[in-house]
Parts: structure tokens; C-alpha cells; sequence
């Protein structure tokens, strides 16, 4: 398993969140499995979300995509991203 891991900041975590909803790449045809989005607890403008894939080329491919969405939008400051194999798991 592989994890797209991405944080960036938001100028309005609401806007943000309604484009992401939109699902303007795909996120389905693009390979995720899952995906799971966070924000800092102390009320900070950031935007983090996980995105899983099963394969790694999957993911860069999906990374790739992202960035050139995010040369067209204004609901993104700063983004970061990289591919992460996942190499253990465990629930407590």
C-alpha cells in the first residue's frame, strides 16, 4: 500500500473542502482505495490528506495530476506531497 501524503494551506478550510468534495481529478479513476482528510486541532489554516493506492505508480501519477490542478486554483497555498510506502500498521 502506498500513501499519497499531501498538506497545504487553506485560506478558507470551508471553500477548500467543498472543492475537494468536488473531486475535480478523479480520485476514484485515479487509484485511491481511501482517503482521509485532517486539519491541525489548534484552528490553523492547513489542509492534510492521506490517499491510499496500491500501487506507487499510481500515486505518482495522481501526484502529478494534483499539481497541475493546483497551478489553476485559488484554494491552495504552499502545497507539499510525497509518496509513502506504507510499512506497517497496527490498531489498538
Amino acid at each position: 500500500m502506498y500513501v499519497l501524503r499531501i498538506e497545504h494551506r487553506v485560506p478558507d478550510f470551508e471553500a477548500w473542502k467543498r472543492a475537494f468534495d468536488s473531486d475535480p481529478v478523479g480520485r476514484e479513476r485515479g487509484g485511491v482505495r481511501r482517503h482521509r482528510v485532517l486539519r491541525p486541532a489548534d484552528g490553523s489554516l492547513h489542509a492534510l490528506i492521506d490517499l491510499e493506492f496500491e500501487r506507487a505508480e499510481e500515486a505518482e501519477s495522481f501526484l502529478e495530476a494534483l499539481r497541475e490542478l493546483w497551478g489553476r486554483v485559488d484554494v491552495v497555498r504552499d502545497p507539499h506531497a510525497q509518496v509513502l510506502e506504507v510499512v506497517e500498521t497496527a490498531a489498538y
